[in-house]
């Protein structure tokens, strides 16, 4: 993803033969203001024997002359992944349509040690002080996840550097390893070649053997080319995660038009492969996030939609002070629509709270039986893609437990076994521990939109994406439920907003009739 000349632009993994994996070409859309987009030409397609068998994950780098490099992974027809450069065609094109690979590619393959199908997905590249570049490559050695340093002063000699980014044991095959600065004083995004005391530098990777987004906060020193986790016991692939949901193959950008860091993810199918056949297509790309470091807690990024998402709100409806009893469900009057934008806000009766007996902290989102099960302190929270008889349903709550030393964790968790009648899908619970500070509010947004169920806990701290697939619950018949199933403490939505949105526009952009 990149902003040029006034577009945003948006490359993807896509098949455009069939709803399933293979045949890997890049996709190309452009937009205006990252929600509405038209589909332009693929911009890169498998036909050279470097690329023969798939073009895969890379990013662009703007450098100091205007010119934009494209770095990307290739397989051969064996399957080996090499990694290769593409530029525009014309930069004068404000929509980069034509792309023209290099004739040098491939640029890098394996150095010694590394497996031949464990080496891909280049990193933006950042300029140093000593006016060369640096990006990263992710791989494994045995089961060490490792992010490679790779140095060029003209993106037509590179050299790897003895030093490794970073290295994690036990974590597996790191994929599209992500490196970007955040700023300890201002919310704006930083260009990625930014460093400084002032600056924290993330370090995500997505770990393959387990589909998942990990990251870590940690020190760039650029001297000695190695990040270093501010706590050891947070690295990545140990802890914090982007997205507790389905959430895949993530890549920032900077924004230099405001000023912000976006952050791209891919949502995953959890339905089979025969279902997605039926329905021609499968796996699409969350609503896009700004990124920030959280400067309540400097420990991790805060993730929120983008400010355009807004402008697809209408008739909104408010409900303040709703008390909401133990083991109780109130039904909000919003009209039946699968396309909505909630915020709500509980507080909990501190009175009984203070009166539960300690000693149930060992809750887990995902083994728990969600939100049907009752304890002293939760669940509640919303129930949203519901039918009236909510026989379908996607519960989006928290669980509070207590310690027998009175201390509290708070849980953030989705519960999808009762999100469809479909019997070929997955119905998982996801969610994880939500970081608590003193006299805050829980509080909630939700993206819903239709399959698709994004959910921001405590101003986008803990975030949870689920891919569901109603069968009754769709369109004009699904309604949100607030809902209180503890046993021990009463409930109150203190503010619950909630906006019907409209749809985005993908299309065709004007002259262009296939891609």
């Amino acid at each position: 993803p990149m902003y040029y000349k006034g577009w945003y632009h948006f490359f993807y993994q896509h098949n455009p033969e069939a709803a399933v994996w293979g045949n890997i070409v890049w996709g190309h859309a452009v937009s205006r203001d990252l929600i509405n987009w038209f589909y332009l030409p693929h911009a890169l397609v498998p036909d050279h024997w470097y690329d023969i068998g798939g073009c895969f994950t890379g990013c662009a780098t703007f450098l100091q002359n205007g010119s934009i490099v494209m770095l990307y992974t290739g397989a051969t027809k064996d399957k080996v992944q090499i990694i290769n450069q593409a530029s525009p065609a014309n930069l004068s094109d404000p929509l980069l349509i034509n792309w023209v690979k290099s004739d040098g590619n491939p640029i890098l393959v394996q150095p010694p040690g590394i497996g031949l199908t464990e080496f891909r997905d280049p990193s933006t590249a950042w300029l140093t002080s000593t006016g060369s570049w640096r990006f990263t490559i992710g791989t494994k050695n045995n089961n060490t996840g490792i992010s490679l340093m790779y140095e060029t002063k003209d993106f037509s000699k590179y050299t790897l550097l003895d030093e490794r980014l970073h290295e994690v044991p036990h974590t597996g095959m790191w994929e599209c390893v992500d490196l970007y600065p955040v700023s300890l004083t201002s919310m704006n995004g930083l260009d990625t070649s930014v460093n400084g005391p002032q600056v924290k530098h993330v370090l995500k990777a997505s770990i393959d053997e387990q589909q998942r987004d990990y990251y870590a906060i940690g020190s760039y020193d650029i001297q000695k080319d190695v990040w270093t986790p501010d706590d050891p016991d947070v690295d990545v692939g140990l802890e914090l995660r982007y997205d507790y949901g389905r959430f895949y193959a993530s890549r920032t950008f900077y924004d230099q038009k405001k000023q912000r860091r976006v952050l791209w993810g891919y949502i995953r199918e959890t339905d089979s492969e025969d279902s997605d056949r039926k329905k021609g297509w499968a796996c699409l790309q969350a609503v896009p996030r700004e990124i920030t470091l959280d400067n309540k807690t400097n420990a991790n990024v805060i993730q929120w939609p983008v400010k355009e998402v807004e402008t697809l709100r209408s008739n909104k409806k408010e409900f303040s002070k709703v008390k909401l009893g133990a083991g109780s469900i109130v039904p909000l009057d919003v009209g039946k629509t699968a396309q909505m934008d909630i915020t709500a806000e509980f507080e909990i009766d501190k009175n009984a709270l203070e009166g539960v007996k300690g000693g149930d902290v060992r809750y887990n989102c995902t083994t728990s039986p969600g939100a049907s099960a009752r304890g002293a302190l939760g669940p509640f929270g919303l129930l949203v893609l519901a039918n009236d008889d909510r026989s379908e349903q996607t519960a989006v709550y928290f669980y509070i437990a207590k310690g027998t030393d009175g201390n509290l964790k708070t849980f953030f968790c989705t519960d999808q076994s009762r999100s469809t009648k479909a019997t070929d899908v997955r119905k998982e619970n996801y969610g994880t521990k939500v970081r608590m500070l003193d006299d805050e509010k829980l509080s909630v947004r939700i993206l819903v939109d239709h399959s698709i169920v994004e959910a921001f806990a405590q101003g986008g701290r803990t975030v949870i994406t689920s891919r569901i697939y109603p069968t009754e619950a769709i369109d004009g018949t699904a309604r949100v439920f607030l809902f209180n199933n503890a046993t021990g403490i009463g409930v109150t939505a203190t503010s619950v907003k909630i906006w019907e949105m409209d749809s985005s526009s993908m299309k065709f952009y004007p002259g262009i009739t296939t891609i």
